[in-house]
């Protein structure tokens, strides 16, 4: 190449080939111009983003049963886990009831649908029931009995990731009472199965951009941009108490923990944009379980307690259910009671668990609660359905983060976290960039360190330093090529 030539596109290229960030960034941009440029055609790529989803379905069960498995017999100690999984019950309920009290504090003090007059007689409420597709939430006894496996094969069959739990706990129980010497083979099996896994994730994982495409151009075809001009304050009100939410998150990672929050989000940066294009946390559970477990969180910990949130600890959700009540109620001109809004917090701390994998499971919850307080007629519940899409964003950014710092918590809890570690992974000190096999591309345990004026010799440096003179030694970046990780290691 000639030196006049700006290697400018050569490192955008590069930066294009190798970064999954910029990948999905560039495709979320193309899909809302897509979408909006051109909103029939964007409709047709509704099986771009769910193709993706069914891809990555198939794969979290297998995935998750190996993780327990392994870890509890790793961990050896049976007794540990179930502290694990107890604690981890304790952090989820303390968390999403406060998600619901900053849910109807906030609506009561900005008062999102007040003055809108709605009459509910004029709202269509077949269309919940079209959107719902006639389902119902499970009651107590009903969720409780469909954690429990009929089969072994129907808990992956099904996909239901409770069902798997329960089995990964008992197979993993079975490892420890019959040790290592009956069953040699069995544990480095599963192993070897969970290393299949990851390395499928990593195949599938190419496709994300196009899944994000996708999504995006379909939110923006089917919606454009004016619904945020008719549900604005609401919108507002939900993205602002959603970052109310998350700060206190924050707060709490750092007092239990002594980690940051923000150091975290910017480590699983290329996840939650995944996440955001496809409105599902889903779509990035393998790849989070894995960064997590690489951050210091020890793996009976990240199988237990992040699974087990994506039905227990829906935080973002928890915060749209108890605004969206009160948007109801103000819009129709209802005037709930202090009593009756107390009511709404406990009838959602029931009906807002176990609303995983259930299509409409936000109308069902809101209809539900509409009908326990007697004074919200169930039509109201159309109001939200305008809305609904493009609250997804926040829901999945606030449950995702909210899983995390409850395993990250709950690992430092029960003494299963290596702070070091984590602490040097999200300062950058240690860096932990994934392949598309899902492995490991750089690990550097050299902080940065500022040049010194003089320090070195010439010729000194970090491996893959093409540059002589007086360096001191930096770490390759993130975003490094795999030639350039297989120089550092």
């Amino acid at each position: 190449m000639p030196p006049s030539e700006s290697p400018l596109p050569r490192r955008v290229a590069r930066t294009l080939r190798t970064s999954l960030f910029a990948q999905v960034a560039c495709a979320l941009v193309l899909g809302i111009v897509v979408g909006k440029l051109w909103p029939g055609f964007a409709a047709d790529l509704q099986p771009l983003g769910d193709g993706f989803i069914r891809l990555i379905k198939t794969i979290i069960s297998p995935l998750v049963f190996c993780v327990v498995v392994v870890g509890i017999a790793k961990a050896g100690d049976l007794k540990a886990f179930g502290r694990i999984g107890l604690k981890a019950l304790i952090w989820f309920e303390v968390a999403s009831t406060l998600a619901l009290v900053i849910g109807l504090l906030a609506a009561n003090v900005v008062q999102p649908g007040s003055g809108m007059n709605v009459d509910p007689s004029t709202l269509d409420a077949s269309a919940v029931d079209a959107k719902t597709g006639g389902g119902h939430l499970p009651t107590t006894t009903e969720f409780a009995l469909e954690a429990i496996p009929t089969s072994f094969v129907g808990a992956f069959a099904e996909n239901s990731l409770l069902q798997v739990l329960v089995l990964a706990c008992l197979v993993g129980a079975a490892l420890l009472h019959l040790g290592h010497t009956k069953v040699p083979q069995v544990l480095p099996a599963i192993e070897q199965a969970q290393e299949i896994i990851f390395a499928v994730v990593g195949f599938v994982m190419r496709l994300a951009p196009i899944a994000v495409f996708g999504a995006m151009a379909v939110l923006i075809g089917n919606y454009g941009l004016g619904v945020i001009e008719t549900y604005g304050k609401l919108i507002v009100l939900c993205y602002a108490a959603a970052a109310l939410f998350i700060a206190l998150l924050a707060l709490a990672l750092k007092v239990v923990t002594g980690l940051s929050l923000w150091k975290f989000l910017r480590y699983i940066r290329e996840e939650m944009l995944l996440a955001l294009g496809t409105a599902s946390t889903e779509s990035v559970l393998p790849r989070v379980m894995q960064k997590l477990r690489k951050a210091g969180a020890r793996d009976d910990a990240v199988g237990l307690v992040l699974p087990t949130g994506y039905s227990f600890n829906l935080d973002g959700a928890s915060l749209y259910l108890s605004i969206g009540t009160l948007f109801i109620a103000q819009a129709v001109g209802v005037d709930l009671s202090l009593s009756q809004q107390i009511t709404v917090v406990l009838v959602l701390m029931l009906t807002s668990k176990g609303m995983a994998g259930i299509p409409g499971s936000a109308f069902l919850a809101l209809s539900a609660t509409a009908s326990s307080l007697g004074a919200i007629p169930a039509g109201a519940v159309a109001l939200l359905l305008g809305v609904d899409r493009i609250m997804d964003s926040m829901r999945v950014v606030t449950n995702l983060l909210g899983n995390c710092v409850a395993v990250f918590a709950v690992s430092r809890w029960e003494g299963a976290l290596d702070k070091e570690r984590a602490k040097k992974v999200l300062d950058g000190e240690i860096v932990v960039e994934l392949d598309d096999d899902g492995e490991e591309k750089a690990q550097l345990t050299e902080p940065r360190k500022p040049r010194t004026p003089g320090a070195g010799s010439p010729g000194t440096g970090t491996p893959g330093a093409e540059a002589p003179g007086p360096a001191a030694p930096v770490a390759v970046p993130a975003q490094g090529t795999k030639e350039m990780a297989a120089e550092a290691g």
